[in-house]
């Protein structure tokens, strides 16, 4: 059974400044977001309900997380410029919107006091991680 985590959620200044950035997401009939592996494309702002994050090795799930409104998805592949880490699918009633990968990286370049913001959603993310693994 996945986890329920707030590791991936946003402070809400950030998210107003992402929003005023992103453009809404429609999702296709599987619901994908990004699959592990992928080039990003962008961060993922998830406005509304819940999805599902996965890490997959060897065909066995690794991890398995439902995150929800205010989470942040795709951000350490944005930072790194490296391929998604973990699967992300939106689950029934999720709204999301994208920040170009582009566009994500020149408001960091712009605003320290936002980088600071989403080097502390990445920093959670790590402990989340790290105390999943601990536990395992």
């Amino acid at each position: 059974m996945p986890q329920t985590s707030s590791a991936f959620v946003a402070d809400p200044e950030l998210i107003q400044e992402l929003e005023k950035r992103s453009k809404p997401v429609s999702l296709g009939p599987d619901r994908i977001l990004f699959r592990q592996g992928e080039a990003p494309v962008g961060v993922y702002l998830l406005r509304a309900g819940e999805a599902l994050l996965t890490s997959r090795s060897n065909d066995a799930a690794v991890l398995s997380v439902h995150v929800g409104a205010g989470s942040l998805l795709g951000l350490p592949a944005v930072i790194a410029s490296k391929p998604y880490t973990l699967t992300a699918k939106a689950l029934e009633g999720a709204e999301l919107s994208l920040v170009t990968s582009d566009e994500f990286v020149e408001l960091m370049r712009r605003d320290p006091a936002l980088s600071f913001r989403v080097l502390q959603v990445l920093a959670a993310e790590i402990r989340f991680a790290r105390d999943t693994f601990s536990q395992a």
